[in-house]
Parts: C-alpha cells; sequence; structure tokens
C-alpha cells in the first residue's frame, strides 16, 4: 500500500489534523454554546467550561495549523486528564468506560504535537509545486 498512499502521505497527514481539530472544535462549541446537539452550555469558570474554551481554541488552532504543536500538545493533555478522571474510574476498559474518543484525541494530538503542523496549515511547511 505504501507505493499507493505514500506519495500521499503529507496530504493525508493534513486531512488527519484538519477532521480531527474541526471535531474537538465542535465538542467545544456544544460545551460553549450548546451547538450541535442542543445541550445546555455548561458554565464559563467551571471545568466543563474550561474544557470546552481548550476544545473550541484548541481545535481551531489544530485545525488552520496556526501554533498546531502547542495547542496539540496542551489539548493532548487534556485528554488525558478527561480520560483518567472520567472515564477510568469506571474502568479500564474505553470501550466499556466510555473513554475512546479521549483515548484516541489523545495520541492524534500527541503524534500532532511531536509532527508539527505539516502542510496546509498556517505556520507549516510549505510544498513546492513540481512540473
Amino acid at each position: 500500500m505504501e507505493k499507493y498512499l505514500g506519495k500521499f502521505a503529507p496530504q493525508l497527514y493534513a486531512l488527519l489534523r484538519i477532521v480531527a481539530g474541526f471535531s474537538f472544535a465542535m465538542h467545544g462549541s456544544q460545551k460553549l454554546i450548546g451547538w450541535p446537539g442542543g445541550e445546555e452550555p455548561k458554565e464559563l469558570f467551571s471545568m466543563m467550561g474550561v474544557a470546552g474554551v481548550v476544545e473550541l481554541v484548541g481545535g481551531i488552532l489544530i485545525m488552520i495549523g496556526l501554533i498546531g504543536s502547542i495547542a496539540a500538545f496542551i489539548s493532548s493533555g487534556q485528554m488525558a486528564v478527561a480520560f483518567f478522571m472520567v472515564h477510568a474510574p469506571q474502568g479500564w476498559n474505553p470501550l466499556l468506560n466510555g473513554g475512546e474518543k479521549a483515548l484516541l484525541f489523545c495520541f492524534i494530538f500527541l503524534f500532532i504535537a511531536a509532527k508539527g503542523s505539516g502542510i496546509w496549515s498556517v505556520d507549516g511547511e510549505k510544498v513546492a509545486a513540481t512540473s
């Protein structure tokens, strides 16, 4: 598969960063303004409110690739804390304790923090046009 998809690795990585950032930002907007999903907004200066700010701002920064490594590192840490505070007390298995999204976000963002924003980002690497 490497010979078919390997040449598209920078573009696929950019799509991963954009989709993960967008999804994370949507979780934040749900906490802060109740959209999407129609839930009641959380109190801004509560733990969930602060989590919503990190998710919304971090997700947008990751999605557009502006200080992506820093935003991804902070977001990864938040997801690790969320997993251990909320999900792990309900059991070790992420499939049974509802923590699989938190774990996936945590490790995707840890990877983005290590790799940087990449192409198609505000502060990422530029790809020269080839002819």
